[in-house]
């Protein structure tokens, strides 16, 4: 079923430069555009500082292209034929998430080699810049699994990406990813600072060694641990209810 879902993606490359070209051109827009008026804590370079946030970001929007796949088997009924086959039940959705998992590391590379061009450099080390690839490939898993319930509930494809887009961008806007939560008021600050996106971002920051690591709150002194702490949550939360979802389709 992984390379099913895979071969899928190959043979759409109109639908990965897609989703390529929104993540590059924020690296682009804020980084060259916007960059010299951006602050970031401690003086650091704003690209650096930028980097880590559209990882994460592209992680999100990556929820966009598993949702609609999942409706589009769905709405044919593919789901239907693969639970009458000799097969694990559970095939289909394990190997939407594995594709997933892969086009994420796919979508990761073009987006390191992107970094590396404008300048952005890991600092502390390659086991921890793995160590911070690690986190958000785990924020991706969690994310696929928000994707499959998703297509799940809503099967149709088109219906399914125009609830997505109004989902993802206040998460993206209210997190970390553009601005440090420092720098927000006092309430938008603190929402910022707990957002889930906030956890991973500041965390492969800080496991980078890029600018906008700190902050007085709670979340931000721990990072790490919320970085895997909300992943971990929202699996175990919505990954059940995808399941459960699954198995009554037919009946």
């Amino acid at each position: 079923m992984t390379g099913r879902n895979m071969r899928h993606v190959i043979r759409s490359p109109e639908e990965i430069v897609l989703y390529f070209s929104l993540p590059i051109m924020f690296v682009l827009v804020f980084g060259y555009v916007f960059g010299s008026g951006m602050a970031v804590p401690g003086d650091g370079s704003y690209r650096e500082f930028l980097l880590p946030g559209v990882f994460v970001m592209t992680m999100l929007y990556g929820l966009g292209a598993t949702a609609s796949q999942i409706a589009v088997d769905a709405g044919r009924g593919v789901v239907d034929r693969f639970r009458s086959l000799p097969m694990a039940r559970s095939a289909l959705l394990t190997g939407r998430a594995g594709a997933d998992v892969l086009r994420a590391l796919l979508e990761l590379s073009v987006l390191v080699v992107c970094g590396l061009l404008v300048g952005w450099r890991w600092r502390d080390g390659l086991g921890d810049a793995l160590l911070a690839v690690g986190l958000i490939l785990l924020l991706r898993v969690a994310l696929t699994w928000v994707g499959i319930l998703l297509g799940l509930l809503v099967p149709n494809p088109d219906t399914v990406s125009v609830i997505v887009f109004p989902l993802a961008f206040p998460l993206t806007a209210l997190s970390n990813v553009f601005v440090a939560p420092e720098l927000l008021p006092d309430w938008l600050g603190a929402v910022a600072a707990w957002n889930p996106l906030s956890a991973t971002v500041a965390a492969a920051r800080e496991l980078f060694g890029n600018p906008g690591i700190g902050g007085d709150s709670w979340a931000a002194q721990h990072a790490l641990l919320l970085a895997v702490g909300w992943p971990v949550l929202l699996i175990a939360v919505v990954a059940p209810l995808a399941v459960r979802r699954y198995q009554r389709l037919s009946r």
